[in-house]
C-alpha cells in the first residue's frame, strides 16, 4: 500500500448562495420554468462554480496530454505505439479533429508531452514535460514509481496554473496515448469494483479475439499489482499513465480556482475519477460532456454521480466531445445573463 498523502491544491466549497441566486433569476426569465431543459441547471451549476451569476466563459482551452504505455507490449491495441508521436505532430500542425473543433468554438489547444516514447525537436507550441519514454508494462509490475506519479500530478497543476495566469475561464481534458484505454479500464475496474469485462471496450478498434485478450491482460495486471481501490495514488502508480496523472492534476488545479472542468470520454474521465478519489470536493466542478461508446465510461460517471450532456457515439478522445460542449456551456451562460426578466420585458408572467 502506498501512502496517499500528496500535496494538492485546496478546492473551495461550491457556492450554494450564488447557485440559489441563479435559480431565482432563471425563474424570472421570459420563458416557462424548465422550458430550456438541462441548460437551466447547467447555468445554475456554473454560477455555483464561479461564485457569481455574472461569469465569463470567453477564454477556453483544451489541455491535450500525450504519453505512451508499456502495456502495449501485450498486444492490447490495434495501432502501434508510434502513432502517439505522429498524432502529437498532427495536433501541432492543426490537422487533428480536436484542432478543427477547437477552432470552431474559439478554444486554445495546449499540447503536452508527458511521456511519449520518442523525442521531439523544440517544436513551437509543444509543452515538453516528459517524465519517461512511456510507462512500464503494468502487466508485469507497477506502471510507474511514486515519484513519477507525483511528478505527473504536479506537472498538470503547474500547467493549469500557467493557463489560469493567462486568463483562462474554462478548461477541457484531452489526451492521446496508444494503450491508454487499457490503463483507463484497469483504473475503472479497481475503483468502481466493476468486473474487468464490463468496463473494457475495443479502444482503437479491436476484434472479438483481441478484446478478450485485452480483458485477460487487465485481469492479470490487477492480480500482479494488487492496487488498493481506496488509494487513488496507489491505483495510479500501479495501473495508470503519465497523461492520466497530468490530467488529474489539471482537474484539481482548475477546481481550486473555481474553473469548470469539462471531461471528455473514457480516458480523460478516468483521470477525473482519480482526481475525485484524491479529493471528492472536486465533484461539483466536473462537467460530463458526453457518453463514450467505451463500456467503462458509464461506470465512471455513475460512480462519481454525473450525467453526460451529449450522447453522440463518440470514442475518439483528444478532448473532442468536451470541446463540442463548450457551445452548450456558453449558451447556458448567455441565457442566464442576457435574457430579459418578465418585469423588464413587460411580459405577463403566469398567475
Amino acid at each position: 500500500m502506498v501512502d496517499s498523502k500528496i500535496k494538492l491544491p485546496k478546492i473551495p466549497e461550491f457556492d450554494n448562495a450564488a447557485a440559489a441566486r441563479a435559480r431565482l433569476r432563471q425563474d424570472t426569465l421570459t420563458k416557462p420554468p424548465g422550458s430550456l431543459g438541462r441548460l437551466e441547471p447547467l447555468s445554475i451549476q456554473l454560477a455555483g462554480i464561479y461564485g457569481s451569476s455574472k461569469f465569463s466563459v470567453a477564454n477556453k482551452s483544451v489541455i491535450v496530454m500525450a504519453a505512451d504505455h508499456g502495456v502495449t507490449e501485450e498486444g492490447v491495441s490495434a495501432f502501434p505505439a508510434s502513432v502517439t508521436r505522429q498524432m502529437v505532430m498532427n495536433f501541432l500542425h492543426g490537422g487533428a479533429a480536436i484542432n478543427v473543433l477547437a477552432r470552431q468554438v474559439g478554444a486554445k489547444v495546449v499540447v503536452v508531452d508527458m511521456g511519449v516514447a520518442a523525442d521531439f525537436d523544440r517544436s513551437d507550441g509543444l509543452l515538453q514535460h516528459k517524465i519517461a519514454h512511456g510507462t512500464r508494462n503494468f502487466g508485469k509490475g507497477p506502471a510507474m514509481s511514486r515519484e513519477e506519479a507525483e511528478q505527473g500530478i504536479q506537472t498538470g497543476i503547474r500547467i493549469m496554473e500557467s493557463e489560469i495566469g493567462a486568463g483562462l475561464d474554462l478548461v477541457a481534458l484531452g489526451e492521446m496515448g496508444i494503450g491508454n484505454s487499457t490503463a483507463a479500464s484497469a483504473i475503472t475496474a479497481v475503483i468502481t469494483g466493476q468486473p474487468v469485462s464490463e468496463v473494457t471496450g475495443r479502444g482503437t478498434g479491436l476484434d472479438d479475439h483481441s478484446l478478450q485478450h485485452k480483458i485477460v491482460v487487465i485481469q492479470k495486471a490487477i492480480e500482479v499489482n494488487h492496487p488498493d481501490p481506496q488509494n487513488a495514488l496507489d491505483v495510479l502508480i500501479k495501473l495508470g499513465g503519465f497523461e492520466i496523472a497530468g490530467l488529474a492534476g489539471v482537474a484539481l488545479s482548475a477546481a481550486s480556482h473555481r474553473i469548470p472542468v469539462v471531461m471528455d470520454g473514457f480516458i480523460s474521465s478516468s483521470a477525473a475519477l482519480l482526481a475525485y478519489k484524491l479529493d471528492p470536493a472536486i465533484k461539483p466542478y466536473l462537467l460530463a460532456s458526453h457518453l463514450s461508446v467505451e463500456k467503462g465510461h458509464r461506470a465512471i460517471l455513475d460512480h462519481i454521480g454525473l450525467e453526460p450532456l451529449l450522447n453522440l457515439d463518440l470514442r475518439l478522445g483528444e478532448g473532442t466531445g468536451a470541446v463540442l460542449v463548450f457551445n452548450l456551456i456558453e449558451a447556458a451562460a448567455r441565457i442566464l445573463n442576457e435574457m430579459s426578466t418578465f418585469d423588464k420585458a413587460g411580459v405577463d408572467n403566469k398567475e
